[in-house]
């Protein structure tokens, strides 16, 4: 069967413009930042400007922040008997010993599975890309698209927290406050978001393109 050349949007002169998402025409031979975008006037790249390098950064500094996210309390709750410093494990332990186990399942999944799971993707992602591997190329595309699905279910740890804080002191019971985990597990949930909003899936290709010339 024959092998054709592989035929990108770069190679016919297209280019996305990163303000406003318009597709442009510029010269196959042109620069970085020597087009603007006809629409929003910002400069045009190829490729996002340092966008592996900010993916590292972001996912890094993610990375870092995993580790108290599940450490710290996440939710802190004073009662008459005492304080009371719930984790999210903690929680999930809780849930599931009260009966609960559908509730300790949806959070077990969406505040410690997702999280990890999207930073191993992304990790995979920057790996095969940095390495230039033409490891499944269209597989590696798709699972890009479901980390940018998928990213914002993991605050349901922290819509929860927020729901407990306004019911309880709405009844004045007791007084429930975001611990410090909450802050952290935050953070770990911006920055894989950060992390692969600056990651460019166009990359992915690059390395088969080079070759295929």
């Amino acid at each position: 069967m024959p092998r054709y050349p592989l035929t990108t949007a770069a190679t016919r002169g297209l280019w996305t413009c990163h303000g406003c998402s318009l597709l442009c025409r510029v010269p196959v031979a042109a620069a970085d930042g020597s087009c603007c975008c006809p629409r929003c006037g910002a400069a045009l790249h190829r490729r996002k400007p340092h966008g592996l390098q900010y993916a590292w950064a972001f996912l890094i500094a993610a990375v870092i922040c995993y580790i108290p996210a599940n450490l710290m309390p996440i939710m802190l709750t004073e009662m008459l008997s005492g304080t009371q410093r719930d984790t999210i494990m903690s929680g999930v332990v809780y849930l599931w010993q009260s009966g609960s186990w559908p509730l300790a399942l949806v959070v077990f999944i969406a505040s410690v599975l997702v999280p990890l799971l999207k930073i191993l993707s992304l990790l995979l992602l920057l790996l095969t890309v940095q390495w230039r591997s033409r490891w499944a190329p269209r597989q590696r595309t798709r699972l890009y698209r479901l980390l940018e699905v998928v990213g914002p279910w993991s605050m349901l740890d922290i819509y929860v927290v927020g729901l407990l804080v306004a019911l309880v002191q709405l009844q004045s019971l007791a007084t429930i406050k975001a611990g410090p985990g909450a802050i952290a597990f935050g953070a770990v949930v911006v920055l894989t978001m950060l992390s692969a909003m600056h990651f460019d899936p166009r990359l992915i290709w690059d390395s088969i393109e080079d070759d295929d010339e």
